[in-house]
């Protein structure tokens, strides 16, 4: 498909309607309690540059330990190769960083997607994770928490508020797919000093592209754990991070980046991940799911390019 027609083929769906942009928001009809002061939101093009600790460089606190298994940290009896897909266990460095996105909407509504540390206190998720695409209407709180594990966080002391937040789109111009869709929030507690955080690497299309099969993706899907993997968890679909290996960037369509790791609702915002001289970056950005209005099938999966941290570092 060449760069023309998919931005042709975009347009026609979007103009019928068939995008399933919310499948990667989990979002519920929930009333929440009492309310903390909103976070304040800023623009990409109202923002000034920003400085994250770190040098974009990943972290991994002395004493975490680090592990290459996303699974480690006890199996729950759960059989090998049940699923593409394994449950994230691992309190370890670098599915530490990782977290679930905790929303609470204009309306009251409640929904969650996917989030990762990159500095101290700085999480990257979507745009659409802290906007509602269908109104523009900002989240009026928000909350980090990070490495959910069956809907337990090791410290409920980690959980964190959302204080600042600047994005990339607000989708005031109609368009709920956006290659602008990002968003940098900074947190109200230090928690990548005890978490540690993920390097963040802006990759040409080309170089992705070409290594197939080499990322991994971390998200909380609202399909997971699978009806095969709910007799091992409690807390429910969403609660628990699913982990992908073997994930590929297929290409580069009308600044979109079509990638092949299995996303469902909730996993917004999760990180597609390569590993760089033996460290992990986060290379690309998961954003959605296109389905057909026929079939309700994914079409394909979107991400968004990590280049934007490099146009605010920049800024003046």
């Amino acid at each position: 498909m060449t760069k023309q027609s998919f931005a042709l083929f975009l347009s026609a769906i979007l103009g019928v309607g068939t995008l399933g942009y919310w499948t990667s928001m989990q979002a519920q009809a929930q009333t929440q309690g009492q309310q903390t002061t909103p976070p304040k939101f800023t623009s990409f093009k109202d923002a000034g540059k920003l400085r994250i600790q770190g040098n974009n460089k990943p972290f991994m606190p002395s004493g975490l330990g680090q592990s290459a298994k996303p699974n480690e940290g006890g199996t729950r009896g759960i059989p090998d190769q049940i699923d593409d897909r394994i449950p994230m266990l691992s309190r370890k460095y670098p599915w530490s960083t990782i977290g679930r996105v905790q929303g609470t909407t204009a309306d009251a509504g409640s929904y969650h997607c996917t989030g990762a540390l990159i500095a101290e206190d700085i999480i990257l998720t979507n745009a659409h994770c802290v906007i509602d695409p269908e109104n523009g209407k900002l989240s009026q709180k928000i909350k980090f928490l990070p490495n959910v594990i069956d809907g337990q966080v090791q410290d409920t002391r980690d959980v964190a508020e959302v204080v600042d937040v600047v994005y990339g789109t607000n989708f005031k111009d109609g368009a709920k797919l956006d290659a602008n869709d990002w968003a940098v929030m900074k947190i109200n507690k230090p928690l990548g000093r005890k978490y540690g955080y993920l390097g963040v690497k802006s990759v040409a299309s080309a170089t992705l592209v070409r290594n197939q099969k080499k990322y991994f993706f971390v998200g909380y899907s609202g399909d997971f754990p699978s009806a095969k993997y709910q007799q091992y968890f409690s807390a429910g679909a969403g609660w628990t991070a699913s982990f992908q290996a073997g994930c590929s960037i297929l290409k580069e369509e009308a600044n979109f980046l079509l990638h092949d790791c299995d996303t469902a609702g909730g996993s917004s915002g999760g990180p597609i991940i390569a590993m760089v001289d033996g460290e992990p970056y986060v290379v690309a950005l998961n954003e959605g799911e296109v389905k057909s209005s026929s079939t309700k099938r994914d079409l394909f999966n979107v991400a968004v390019k990590i280049d934007f941290l490099d146009k605010l570092s920049v800024r003046n």
